[in-house]
């Protein structure tokens, strides 16, 4: 089961739905149970949705598109993963 460390160190992982099934569920059900690691789920998630909408509304230095792309993933309809 994972626990609060667990659950933080996979936190971008999980936000960005690269985790395999099992830890996915174990994240998720931690998540379902402690506010603290819940908040800062929403935190992370929020954080990269607002860059995802501001990179989309600035135009952004040569390079520094990709740079973001690489950290958030692509921009164009992109949804971070549900928790």
């Amino acid at each position: 089961m994972a626990d609060c460390e667990d659950t933080l160190r996979e936190l971008e992982r999980f936000l960005d739905g690269e985790l395999p099934g099992e830890l996915k569920h174990q994240v998720h059900h931690h998540l379902d149970g402690c506010l603290d690691c819940l908040q800062a789920f929403e935190f992370h998630y929020e954080l990269k949705a607002v860059i995802r909408a501001k990179a989309l509304v600035t135009d952004l230095p040569p390079g520094l598109r990709d740079k973001v792309v690489s950290c958030f993933g692509d921009f164009e309809g992109s949804e971070p993963a549900e928790g």
